[in-house]
């Protein structure tokens, strides 16, 4: 199985690639994001969604912001457009996939919680990593803009783990 499909002459290519791989994973979690706000029955799980999903278009935009600076300083980039994340979309499959196979609200909140940590798994892991290639690279404004992203992600990881203190228990008598 071939894991990325593109030539990478060096780091600085692999790193525009996966940032616009992740400008198409943000943009895909600002469409998904509403309905699980409107599926989630917890008031605390509501609202943390609609915290993220205000926090998701900032992410958007700290992204275009990075990948226009990326073409202004290398003009040999010829996109700075997302590039199909696939395991976002994968993800955000299996999630309608629960929502639709849990019956209890509360099962179904536990649900959406524990999908919701696997996408910031993923952005953490991804953000930790391009945050590092920027200092590596020389682009401190990009890594302190990453360094934001990554931070504001493992916040809203322990905000899931706190929701999901109060959600299981409940969801474990449905």
């Amino acid at each position: 199985m071939k894991w990325l499909s593109e030539d990478f002459k060096n780091l600085r290519e692999m790193f525009v690639f996966e940032l616009r791989m992740m400008l198409s994973a943000e943009e895909q979690l600002v469409r998904a994001l509403p309905n699980l706000e409107v599926r989630a029955t917890n008031e605390d799980l509501r609202n943390a969604i609609r915290s993220h999903l205000l926090e998701t278009e900032g992410h958007v935009r700290r992204l275009e912001q990075i990948l226009k600076e990326q073409k202004d300083v290398d003009p040999a980039i010829t996109s700075i457009g997302p590039e199909k994340c696939k395991v976002m979309a994968a993800l955000a499959t299996e999630t309608d996939e629960m929502i639709t196979d849990a019956r209890d609200a509360w099962v179904r909140d536990a649900g959406l919680i524990m999908d919701a940590q696997r996408v910031e798994h993923y952005e953490i892991a991804s953000y930790g990593t391009l945050r590092q290639w920027a200092r590596v690279l020389g682009m401190h404004g990009a890594a302190d803009l990453l360094d934001k992203t990554l931070q504001e992600e493992v916040n809203a990881d322990r905000l899931l783990t706190s929701i999901a203190e109060q959600v299981n228990p409940t969801a474990k008598v449905a």
